[in-house]
């Protein structure tokens, strides 16, 4: 008995496939809607988010440029907690900006600590 090759049907090519295919719903209803603005809003992110936002608010274009000068000048004074903030309001605002200030103060601080005083 020879076995011929039968094609699997595709809704797409079988009326009868197509009418007992599920359609999918036009517009789906968000059910879980108070857990997911649970979780948005206990988010450290959103605080930083926010900062920024008010943040670019008060200066504009230039905001990340200020956040920059001011994480810089947290680190000079060693505020790594006041460091860490403005550094990331400036990586909200600019992660390229944020990436190599935080890569040359890395590098400063590497080099204070080789250094002989």
């Amino acid at each position: 008995m020879p076995v011929h090759f039968a094609a699997a049907r595709s809704t797409a090519h079988s009326p009868i496939a197509r009418a007992l295919a599920r359609k999918a719903h036009s517009r789906a209803a968000n059910d879980n809607a108070a857990a997911a603005q649970m979780v948005a809003t206990a988010s450290p992110v959103d605080g930083v988010m926010h900062a920024a936002l008010k943040h670019f608010a008060n200066h504009g274009l230039s905001a990340a440029k200020v956040a920059a000068q001011q994480a810089e000048h947290a680190h000079a004074a060693d505020d790594t907690e006041s460091y860490d903030w403005w550094l990331g309001i400036c990586r909200t605002l600019d992660r390229g900006l944020a990436r190599r200030l935080d890569e040359q103060l890395a590098i400063k601080s590497l080099l204070a600590s080789i250094s002989p005083v």
